[in-house]
């Protein structure tokens, strides 16, 4: 029988069925309803809204835009695109399909202001800038649906509250607009529906696909355990081990943490396997837009054998011929492993292959804690972001760049929105005084009168200046200041940050998108290089550090320790890891789920205190803060600290008073806010941190395309808005959220607040031992990372380990 929905049609035409949850949605879209799709990578998310979209309006032969996609990423557009317009020929509709990003050029945007097309493709700041446009409420007037690609990525920042305000305001001009969300799954599902519809959300329909995505981790080992690195983030001692398995797979994905490890195991594989030259290729958000969309095109077509890469191509982009995903150290999170494993077997019923390379001895855990959550579907939740008053006034003064706006219309969408919906009145008319007269402490000043308000009380922005300068701040990513990278001849490489560049000086050679270069000069923020033919150096590094642990991640952490000992452990990660198991049990303690180790060690360096509450550096940097302002009150005592993701170290010249602490409840959760604030130092925490929220909120300019402001002008002019504002105007709003930031954010207070409440509940495990364990190794190793070169760092691990009696090879 043939169906009646016609994208069912095409799927019978090339030999596909159609999804139990497809079908649900088409329906659900044809009944008007607004919701989300919740189903595994490539299992067809995509279809399954747009075939709904393509069955409402079959029958109305629209003209202009009608469907807007949001994606977080410029690579998925391009995917997205192709996507939709297979569907629109397989089903013989005439509709056009486009793209608006940062990447799409001048002439196209200028196609697009003469006639939209049916359905838009674009990002949440492109969306904004549309908006802040004259015409900007024209150009929605026939707008039915705005789909909301991977919604999960959105909403943990503040991209997502862009998204927001921004469909807040669509609602408001177009009652019948239906929205739909695209996610994978995350623990808090029903939330990222309220957030995602605002006040419709008890009309939404969460639409879930019954499959369950199988993903194999295989964990890549050495051939003996003391090989294992004690500590790091690099995995290079593997590198032999990973070689094979790329030149058995006719297409890699491998994935690394951060841009710099990217760099160093491109460079290292093509040195270790030149057989794999013109083959492989790198990836990542800091090399140039052509070279990127060379990548993703020679992957897709499969030119490519393997791609070392980052989190830019994380999301949903379909590479089919993608066969092996290699994941270069832990991920530190359950779904953005899942994520990343999905790149792989891309398509219905495949099977998601993922090779896990430790960089040290205890990811190896990590790797068997990550098999263990998979198969329990232990997935972390999105913390949305609430109350970002950057954001607002950011989008107010958008607002007012394009048709402007009338106070009370706006507030009411503002608070449909889970972001805002408990602002006050008297913060909104702070929103608006600051808008128009930069609020009471720099009203003073012009540069701060943005907004006008003008008779019939609309308020609008007059000035072709501020118009302009705004349209190029918008946004809620901050970077820092970055330096193009160029050929003597003007070909363009890439961007680097300006901190890494200032260390180089004419003639130093440095590795950069692949590439040996030589660096000929530095003229503003432009870097001009020549292809150099030495071997050996630098590599950048950009700022951002390793990502933090995740609380799901530290509570199955906290569940496999005691495994590696269980003879009838499945886990090969385990099994290979109990030699040391053994040593650190010798020596110390291995906890139990409802116990915390604390280690006492007494060295030449001084009285050691080592805590594992397995809850991630970020949350650590916090409680060993609070444990050391707590211990100084006991006695006065000076601490240095050092943490990684299992636990942190206090380190002092004096002995420490843990038995006494322990005895007045040093983890007690009474007073710890006060605490937190007044262990570290958090005045200037939220410095750096209101650097960023200055940006967003217009209170500093980030420059011209190509005439960026410099780093330390922008650093300097924020951090001179942060004490007039302390001093003059300590409830500024701004100011506010940047103390509230570091506390949610930077030091996770609801998870340390979690740690210190699970504490209480747990037996101490106190160890004074004599020398360093398993557990307590790696953190001094990072320790003195910061502080030696590579070359005086290896012989001083050398040194330890023997001095700890651990045989070195």
């Amino acid at each position: 029988m043939k169906s009646p929905f016609l994208l069912e049609q095409w799927f019978a035409s090339r030999g596909w069925r159609a999804f139990v949850f497809q079908r649900e949605a088409w329906n659900k879209i044809l009944q008007g309803k607004s919701g989300i799709v919740n189903a595994p990578t490539g299992s067809g998310k995509t279809y399954s809204v747009l075939g709904g979209v393509l069955e409402v309006l079959k029958s109305e032969n629209p003209k202009g835009l009608v469907c807007l996609w949001i994606t977080p990423i410029r690579a998925l557009a391009k995917e997205i695109e192709l996507s939709v317009a297979r569907a629109l020929e397989g089903c013989g509709l005439s509709w056009r399909v486009g793209i608006r990003t940062g990447d799409t050029e001048i002439a196209e945007r200028r196609e697009q202001a003469k006639q939209m097309p049916e359905i838009l493709i674009t990002t949440p700041e492109s969306l904004h800038l549309l908006i802040a446009t004259r015409d900007g409420e024209r150009l929605f007037e026939q707008l039915r649906f705005v789909i909301v690609d991977e919604w999960h990525e959105l909403m943990g920042n503040k991209r997502g509250v862009m998204m927001e305000l921004a469909l807040a305001w669509l609602r408001a001009r177009l009652p019948a607009l239906q929205t739909w969300g695209i996610s994978a799954t995350i623990d808090n599902m029903y939330e990222a529906m309220q957030i995602l519809l605002g006040r419709t959300y008890r009309e939404g329909i969460l639409v879930r696909a019954d499959l369950r995505k199988r993903i194999e981790v295989i964990p890549v080992l050495p051939d003996t355990i003391d090989l294992m690195p004690w500590a790091g983030h690099l995995g290079i001692k593997l590198l032999q081990k990973v070689v094979p398995v790329i030149e058995q797979s006719r297409s890699t994905l491998i994935f690394t943490n951060t841009r710099s490890q990217c760099e160093i195991w491109y460079q290292q594989l093509l040195e270790a396997a030149p057989s794999l030259a013109g083959q492989i290729a790198m990836h990542h958000s800091s090399i140039s837009r052509e070279i990127r969309h060379w990548v993703e095109d020679a992957l897709h077509d499969g030119r490519l054998k393997a791609v070392v890469c980052t989190s830019s191509l994380d999301l949903g982009v379909d590479f089919r011929p993608v066969e092996t995903i290699i994941q270069i150290g832990s991920p530190k999170g359950v779904s953005r492993f899942m994520q990343r494993a999905g790149r792989s077997g891309h398509q219905p019923g495949a099977v998601s292959r993922i090779y896990f390379v430790p960089t040290h001895t205890l990811e190896l855990v990590e790797s068997a804690a990550l098999r263990e959550a998979i198969d329990r579907q232990v997935i972390e939740p999105r913390e949305p972001y609430v109350r970002s008053f950057d954001v607002l006034v950011q989008w107010l003064v958008t607002l007012a760049v394009g048709p402007g706006f009338e106070a009370g219309e706006i507030l009411h969408q503002v608070r449909s929105t889970h972001a805002f919906t408990s602002i006050s009145d008297e913060e909104w008319y702070w929103c608006l005084s600051f808008i128009t007269t930069g609020g009471r402490t720099l009203e003073g000043y012009d540069d701060f009168h943005k907004v006008v308000r003008t008779d019939d009380g609309r308020y609008v922005v007059k000035s072709k200046r501020i118009s302009l300068r705004h349209r190029l701040s918008i946004g809620a990513i901050v970077s820092d200041t970055v330096m193009r990278v160029k050929f003597l001849n003007g070909g363009f490489v890439g961007t680097i940050e300006e901190w890494f560049i200032s260390r180089l000086k004419p003639g130093d050679v440095f590795w950069f998108a692949g590439r040996s270069l030589e660096l000929v000069r530095v003229r503003g923020l432009e870097v001009t290089v020549r292809a150099s033919q030495q071997k050996e150096g630098l590599v950048p590094s950009w700022m951002g550090g390793r990502m933090p642990l995740s609380g799901q991640m530290g509570a199955m952490l906290r569940e496999k320790l005691q495994e590696a000992f269980d003879d009838k452990t499945t886990d090969p990660e385990l099994k290979f890891i109990s030699p040391l198991w053994k040593l650190q049990l010798e020596r110390s303690a291995i906890p139990g789920p409802d116990q915390l180790l604390i280690e006492y060690l007494v060295s030449r360096e001084g009285h050691h205190l080592f805590v594992y509450p397995f809850e991630g550096r970020f949350v650590h940097e916090g409680m060993a803060s609070v444990l050391a302002w707590r211990l100084a009150l006991f006695q006065p005592i000076t601490f240095s600290i050092a943490m990684n993701d299992y636990g942190f170290e206090l380190l002092s010249a004096d002995p420490i008073p843990i038995q006494e602490a322990l005895d007045s409840d040093v983890f007690s959760t009474e007073h710890l806010e006060r605490d937190i604030l007044q262990s570290v130092n958090a005045t200037e925490m939220a410095r750096r941190r209101f650097r960023d929220i200055a940006a967003i909120a217009g209170l500093v300019f980030q420059g011209y395309p190509g005439k960026p402001v410099k780093e330390k002008h922008l650093q300097s002019s924020a951090s001179l808005i942060f004490s007039t504002l302390s001093e003059h105007e300590p409830d500024n709003l701004l100011l506010r959220q940047a103390y509230d930031e570091i506390l949610q954010f930077q030091l996770e207070h609801g998870r340390m607040q979690q740690a210190f409440s699970r504490i209480q509940g747990q037996e101490i495990l106190l160890r004074y031992i004599e020398r360093p364990t398993p557990f307590c190794f790696p953190i001094m190793v990072d320790r003195l990372r910061e502080r030696l070169t590579n070359e005086s760092l290896e012989q001083r691990v050398e040194k330890m380990l023997r001095e700890a009696g651990v045989e070195v090879k």
